[in-house]
């Protein structure tokens, strides 16, 4: 390779990681300034427009998984919930995901145990503690269930700061179950395709490739939809401000690019995709 050529193309790509890295302080103090104003033993959250107590070990981010209740899925009993769709990828898909967020950006999260999720967060929105969290993840909700207490509670998380990402549902009825739950919580509000230009798709990576990121089970039979999902979707549900506070990753499995991060059948691009994806959810969720 010609020397200047080659001199050229590594200080491009040294360029673009020292710009990935500014970017990333960015969010991080953008999120200490905006977000958390330390009073005592409190933390006042604008975003969530009241006090929450302050995390014993300081970190910034954790992953906290919704709970849902819904048809042969496990009850809504506080702390329960059975073994039902909600947890699914659990805690694998949270303990790799905290790695990855720990390892490839400066928030300081708490990482999830591998062999009993201690450290994750489970949300019963029974209870107020779902205020406490700017990020919530739920999985497999073409299964979810929400009464109406549960969609008035997730509408006020969202509409106070807070941010969904649903993820691991496929196919036509799968997406007309999880829309019937999503109008419970906004009957007002319209689903949208995500603009390629959305701030969330270019927070921190520039997430310009839209594949379809499949389950494992679904790659080994040598495909990447499941039941008549053949096309990927993102799409979102936006506030009066025009802020995105419901993510809709529509047949596509996430949760399970994240838990086989280490499975050597499971294409690492995929992983790597999916981690992308997830960590500008973290970031836009932290800032906005």
């Amino acid at each position: 390779m010609n020397w200047v050529l080659f001199t050229m193309t590594t200080f491009k790509r040294l360029s673009k990681t020292l710009i990935q890295l500014v970017l990333v302080a960015s969010a991080v103090l953008l999120h200490q300034s905006v977000v958390a104003q330390r009073a005592g033993s409190m933390v006042i959250n604008p975003g969530f427009s009241g006090n929450v107590q302050a995390d014993i070990d300081g970190s910034e981010f954790h992953f906290a998984r919704l709970q849902y209740g819904g048809s042969g899925m496990g009850g809504r009993g506080r702390g329960g919930f059975g073994r039902g769709s909600w947890t699914t990828d659990w805690p694998e898909a949270e303990h790799f995901l905290t790695e990855g967020i720990d390892r490839l950006t400066n928030v300081d999260v708490t990482r999830v145990a591998l062999y009993n999720g201690e450290g994750g967060e489970r949300i019963n929105l029974a209870d107020d503690t779902v205020f406490d969290y700017p990020w919530l993840y739920g999985v497999e909700v073409g299964r979810w269930d929400l009464n109406m207490e549960e969609a008035a509670k997730l509408r006020e998380y969202l509409l106070r700061g807070g941010f969904l990402m649903v993820d691991d549902f496929h196919g036509s009825y799968e997406w007309n179950q999880f829309e019937v739950g999503m109008k419970r919580v906004f009957p007002e509000k319209p689903i949208l395709d995500i603009p390629d230009d959305d701030e969330v798709f270019h927070v921190l990576y520039d997430l310009d490739s839209k594949v379809q990121i499949p389950g494992l089970g679904a790659y080994y039979r040598g495909v990447t939809y499941e039941q008549d999902g053949y096309e990927p979707h993102w799409r979102g549900v936006y506030d009066n401000q025009g802020r995105l506070v419901v993510a809709i990753n529509h047949n596509m499995d996430l949760g399970d690019a994240w838990e086989h991060a280490d499975t050597p059948g499971y294409p690492e691009p995929m992983t790597a995709l999916a981690y992308r994806f997830a960590v500008n959810y973290v970031i836009y969720s932290m800032t906005h």
